[in-house]
């Protein structure tokens, strides 16, 4: 048995604080500023999180080991078996040919990349976060981008900046419900103070991907397009998320978002069109050098039928359907019945109050898992392209040998996210920065996108950190419901910085070991949304925003 310490340093929270962010302070220096390989740095990070667990806060080996195993087996299911069903789905589209269709089908919505970023990377992602979540949309629209002729580096980086705003919704609200659970709070309230605040992070994203693309060239160009495509899905996920339903807020919003992009650019395009077509092929792991402009204008452009774009859409209606299936409430109870829930075995450890950790417990959904219900999407979308079973496992082995480093990494990532929360590293973080007093109110989201960049899930985020916002805002007279939901949103913002998703899109495109050039493109977009989204906190707690608390 272990309790957790909170100050083991000198009996000083701060001095116990700054010991603690020693391991994830460690690994944003390997990856942006060594420029290190993901996962050497996720295990040097590991090991020093392991030293620090057992001569600092005294965990027993045993036990410290214990639950780098549980974080681990975490890192694997569900969350690697998810993206792996996930690729193993593009892989197939890539075997038969179909995926050049598909780009070839959204490019006839608009040559112009600029365009195509917000469409793939914002709306259709959103779509794959409301319904999957958990690294999917990252590694599904990573891939597409640069079907379409994007940089392998700038796919990557599109993918993880666009995840962003649609995150606390994700996998159908299952962030919101888990904070809801933690708090005592009620989670349609709680989704609607989210939806009172990632709103106004969507209304600049579609912005920031332009920029992305094309620069300040690409916001005079194209911010009617872009503009028009976050208004509508922050007003969409508002308004869908405060008076209809809080787990169909990014479904609604994403179909709106690119609804609405498709509409306006029939009847309007940008002064001109700009596009980059990569000088490699998918997944050959080149960087972001683009092709000599006009390498490839003359080759013509090759015209599908209506059956192959049919069958070239068909996977995503596929999982589309299957995820929509799998959440109505009398299928979703049917299948929990497959679910088993232990006790890590021999992992025993209370909290600093002497209550035993919720995390010691392992769920291993069996049939609900967003992984197994996509590997049923493949098998699926396997009979709809008639592809043989020696093809589709040929897939399958390519998906496997493609993700090998983003595996150890993700698990590794996991390990030192255990064990940093069970030996109470994580929770001394947090307690240090909850006796702000009324300070916290602009800290909270810092809280949350912490937790996101540790563990890479804003459910595991608010797992963490839930309870202890509701009693850091009750200590400082704050909204419980206002610093409850900053965790949340502040947290989709970690989601682009964290190991565990700069290792997936780093898979996704073929850049294994080049995970620090990618943090080092997105961690400035992370840290002035959060700055935002920090500002908003703090006036929403004042006087001058308080009516947006409900």
């Amino acid at each position: 048995m272990y309790q957790q310490v909170l100050d083991p340093v000198a009996s000083s929270l701060t001095w116990s604080a700054l010991v603690a962010a020693v391991p994830l302070l460690l690994l944003f220096v390997l990856l942006g500023a060594l420029k290190m390989t993901a996962w050497v740095a996720s295990i040097i990070s590991l090991a020093v999180s392991v030293v620090i667990a057992v001569v600092v806060y005294g965990m027993p080996i045993g036990q410290t080991l214990l639950a780098g195993s549980e974080g681990a087996a975490f890192g694997f299911f569900p969350i690697l078996w998810i993206v792996i069903n996930a690729i193993w789905v593009y892989q197939m589209t890539v075997e038969t040919g179909h995926f050049d269709v598909l780009r070839r089908s959204f490019s006839s919505v608009s040559d112009d990349q600029r365009i195509q970023a917000i469409i793939i990377a914002f709306s259709f992602g959103a779509l794959i976060e409301a319904l999957a979540g958990f690294g999917t949309p990252v590694a599904v629209t990573s891939v597409m981008l640069m079907a379409l002729g994007f940089a392998p580096l700038k796919a990557a980086v599109l993918a993880l900046v666009a995840n962003t705003a649609p995150v606390a919704f994700g996998a159908m609200a299952t962030p919101i419900i888990t904070l809801g659970k933690v708090t005592e709070l009620p989670a349609d309230t709680l989704g609607a103070m989210v939806g009172r605040q990632t709103p106004i992070l969507a209304l600049f994203v579609p912005l920031a991907l332009v920029m992305v693309v094309d620069g300040w060239r690409g916001i005079r160009e194209t911010w009617p397009v872009a503009l028009s495509c976050g208004v509508v899905f922050a007003v969409a996920q508002y308004a869908t998320s405060n008076f209809l339903s809080v787990p169909l807020a990014d479904v609604v919003a994403s179909l709106l978002s690119a609804g609405a992009v498709v509409a306006l650019v029939k009847v309007w395009q940008p002064r001109s069109s700009y596009s980059e077509r990569s000088a490699v092929t998918v997944g050959s792991g080149a960087g972001d050098t683009p092709a000599p402009p006009g390498a490839d204008a003359d080759a013509p452009e090759e015209r599908d039928s209506r059956a192959d774009v049919v069958k070239a859409y068909a996977p995503y209606g596929i999982i589309i359907a299957v995820f929509v299936v799998c959440q109505i409430p009398a299928v979703n109870r049917l299948l929990d019945q497959a679910t088993l829930a232990v006790d890590w075995p021999g992992l025993h450890v209370v909290d600093a109050d002497g209550d035993p950790s919720t995390m010691t417990k392992f769920s291993l959904n069996l049939l609900t898992s967003p992984g197994t219900q996509m590997l049923v999407a493949g098998a699926l979308t396997m009979l709809a392209l008639r592809l043989s079973v020696p093809r589709a496992l040929k897939a399958y082995g390519a998906t496997l040998h493609q993700l090998r480093w983003a595996i150890v990494t993700v698990m590794t990532v996991l390990a030192l996210a255990f064990v940093m929360n069970l030996s109470g590293q994580t929770i001394t973080l947090g307690t240090w920065m909850a006796a702000a007093g009324g300070a916290f109110a602009v800290l909270s989201p810092i809280l949350g996108w912490l937790g996101v960049a540790v563990t890479g899930s804003d459910t595991s985020a608010n797992s963490l950190f839930g309870a202890l916002q509701v009693t850091a805002a009750n200590q400082a007279g704050l909204s419980d419901v206002l610093m409850a939901a900053s965790n949340s949103s502040g947290g989709v913002l970690g989601k682009m910085i964290s190991p565990q998703n700069l290792a997936i899109a780093a898979a996704a495109v073929g850049l294994d070991g080049k995970e620090g050039d990618i943090f080092r493109r997105v961690i400035l977009w992370s840290l002035g949304f959060l700055v935002l989204l920090c500002l908003l906190s703090g006036l929403q707690a004042s006087p001058v925003l308080s009516w947006m608390v409900p």
